[in-house]
C-alpha cells in the first residue's frame, strides 16, 4: 500500500467529516431557529484539501488502461 492510497483514504475521511460537520452544522442552526446559507468556513477547507487529496491519489494510482478496440491483442 503505498502513499497514493493513504492519501486516498485521508481524502475520503476529510470528505466524510465534512459531510457529517455540515449536517451537524444544519440541526444546530434548526434549533436555534436560523436560516441556512452555507457552510462553516473550516467544513469548506476540509472539502478542498480532501477534493484535492482524493484527486492526488486518483493520478498517483494508475491501473493498467487496456485498449478500447475490440479486437485489440491486449484484451485477450
Amino acid at each position: 500500500m503505498g502513499i497514493g492510497h493513504v492519501l486516498g483514504v485521508l481524502g475520503g475521511a476529510l470528505l466524510a467529516h465534512a459531510a457529517y460537520a455540515t449536517v451537524q452544522y444544519h440541526a444546530v442552526l434548526k434549533i436555534t431557529e436560523e436560516e441556512f446559507s452555507r457552510p462553516p468556513m473550516d467544513v469548506m477547507m476540509q472539502l478542498l484539501l480532501g477534493l484535492a487529496l482524493c484527486m492526488w491519489a486518483g493520478l498517483a494510482v494508475p491501473a493498467k488502461f487496456l485498449s478500447v478496440l475490440p479486437h485489440s491483442e491486449e484484451n485477450r
